[in-house]
C-alpha cells in the first residue's frame, strides 16, 4: 500500500467548507513548507480555496533536512546550457524516478478529493522546479482532467513520447525565469511546443532578469489561470 503524503495546509479564507483545492508541490530539496508560504497571497484571490503542501517522499539525497520527488544525481544543468541539444535527452533520463513517485502523488491527490467531495476539475496544481515536472507528470496521465497547471521554472518529463501517455488536457501555464542557473529556461519553451503538438491549452510566461525562484509576475499569471480553471 503506498504511504499517504503529508505537509502543512490552509483552510479556505471564507470559513466555509473548501469548493475549490489547490495542491502546492515544493521543489528538490525542500518540503511542504517552503511553498504554504504563497497559500496566503493566493488565498485573497480565492477565499474558498483549501490549500496543501506535501512533502515529497524521500529524504533529499544531498540536503540533509530536505525532501526529493526524485534524483538529480545524474542530472547537470551546466551540460544542458551548455549543449542545449543534450537537454530533451537529460530530462528523458529523469522520468523514470518521476514515474516511481507518481502513485504516492495520484493516492494524495485522490485522497483530497474524496476527502472534500469534490471533482477533478475543481482541483489545481502549482509546482516549482522538480514540482512542476511532477505535477505535469500526474496532470497530463490522469485519467479525469485536473482543473490547472502552474508551472513555475520546470520542464516536462517524457515529452518524447507524450502523444503515448497523454489521458486528459488541464489547462497549464508555464512560468520560467531566463537567468535560472538551475533548469534552463529553454525546458519551458520545449515543455510548451510539446503541449501544443497534443492539443493542451498552454502558456508560458519568460521573466527577464529572474533566476530560479518565483516572482510576483509569475504569481500573476498563476492566478489569471486559476481563475479561468477554478471559477
Amino acid at each position: 500500500m503506498t504511504a499517504l503524503l503529508d505537509g502543512p495546509s490552509l483552510p479556505p479564507a471564507s470559513g466555509d467548507l473548501p469548493r475549490q483545492i489547490i495542491v502546492l508541490l515544493h521543489g528538490y530539496g525542500a518540503d511542504g513548507h517552503d511553498l504554504i508560504g504563497l497559500a496566503p497571497t493566493l488565498a485573497n484571490r480565492f477565499p474558498e480555496a483549501i490549500f496543501y503542501s506535501p512533502n515529497a517522499p524521500e529524504p533529499c539525497e544531498v540536503w540533509g533536512g530536505g525532501r526529493q520527488w526524485f534524483s538529480l544525481a545524474q542530472f547537470d544543468p551546466d551540460q544542458a546550457r551548455r549543449d542545449p541539444a543534450t537537454m530533451e535527452s537529460a530530462f528523458e533520463d529523469l522520468e523514470a524516478g518521476a514515474s516511481a513517485a507518481l502513485p504516492s502523488l495520484n493516492a494524495y491527490l485522490d485522497h483530497l478529493l474524496e476527502g472534500h467531495g469534490l471533482e477533478p476539475d475543481r482541483l489545481a496544481l502549482l509546482g516549482f522546479s522538480q514540482g512542476t515536472m511532477m505535477a505535469l507528470l500526474a496532470g497530463l496521465r490522469r485519467e479525469k482532467s485536473l482543473a490547472a497547471i502552474a508551472g513555475f521554472s520546470g520542464a516536462l518529463l517524457g515529452a518524447s513520447h507524450l502523444a503515448e501517455t497523454i489521458r486528459s488536457r488541464p489547462r497549464i501555464h508555464l512560468i520560467h525565469g531566463l537567468e535560472d542557473p538551475v533548469v534552463p529556461p529553454a525546458a519551458s519553451h520545449q515543455a510548451m511546443v510539446a503541449l501544443q503538438t497534443q492539443k493542451v491549452q498552454v502558456g508560458l510566461t519568460e521573466c527577464p532578469d529572474l533566476p530560479h525562484a518565483i516572482d510576483d509576475r509569475g504569481l500573476s499569471a498563476a492566478k489569471a489561470l486559476f481563475s479561468e480553471a477554478l471559477t
